[in-house]
């Protein structure tokens, strides 16, 4: 099969942090679709609802103040995300599951910037999610490889050939250190399929704004706080299905 490598610029500013920083750089060759199964997936009663006639239930605000709160990791302190600045969909809650898909599967609903990760028992924890460019260029079926807590960045010499000021970044030079300001966030999720890496990534952002929001860079991210409760949750050699 054909493989098309996307590169992608990413060069973006992190207001509140008073550094400009790289964003998530993945290069996605692309998939015949597998999958076209519709998600309709409802939300469990697990906090106050949102108002009547107003949508799923959400976390409570001492739930919520809980998982996007401040923390520290891996040596780092993880900034708390103003949350009531994100649509109270994209919070990360148990939902009825998605039919036909086993616990331990990672489903990506692309359209609707939906990831779940399918639990025992019918239910799934859902993340809201920001889609870049990559991200639409990479669907089918495939497996969690390989997970890095804190991962190192390095963009692609196709990427530096362009801004020679990533030169700093680039394989030669070892690659963008771990931190708040790396692009890959706290963790990073590796797809493989047939054995080899698609250069398909999930991964944390420092940028929680941009979580339900389709992007000009990156394939698909997390707030950093999920992208860490994900990773505790997930399986080794999780199977992953993307929609488009």
């Amino acid at each position: 099969m054909n493989r098309s490598e996307i590169s992608r610029r990413a060069l973006l500013s992190l207001s509140g942090l008073g550094a400009a920083t790289l964003l998530s750089s993945c290069m996605s060759p692309y998939r015949p679709p597998l999958y076209q199964a519709p998600l309709g997936a409802s939300v469990m009663p697990i906090g106050p609802d949102e108002g009547a006639g107003m949508g799923p239930m959400a976390p409570s605000t001492a739930e919520l103040d809980a998982m996007y709160g401040e923390m520290a990791d891996g040596g780092f302190v993880i900034p708390a995300i103003p949350y009531k600045q994100i649509p109270p969909r994209y919070y990360r809650q148990r939902v009825m599951a998605p039919a036909g898909y086993p616990a331990g599967t990672i489903v990506v609903d692309t359209p609707n910037r939906f990831l779940y990760l399918i639990e025992r028992g019918g239910t799934a924890m859902r993340y809201g999610v920001g889609i870049g460019r990559e991200g639409f260029a990479w669907q089918g079926e495939g497996v969690i490889q390989w997970r890095q807590k804190w991962p190192k960045w390095t963009p692609p010499d196709e990427m530096v050939a362009r801004q020679p000021q990533l030169a700093k970044y680039s394989a030669a030079n070892g690659g963008m250190g771990p931190g708040l300001l790396n692009p890959l966030g706290a963790r990073a999720l590796y797809i493989f399929q047939n054995g080899q890496d698609t250069l398909y990534r999930l991964h944390g952002s420092p940028e929680w704004n941009s979580i339900g929001k389709a992007m000009s860079s990156g394939c698909v991210r997390l707030m950093n706080q999920d992208i860490i409760d994900l990773y505790d949750r997930v399986p080794e050699k999780a199977r992953i299905v993307v929609l488009q």
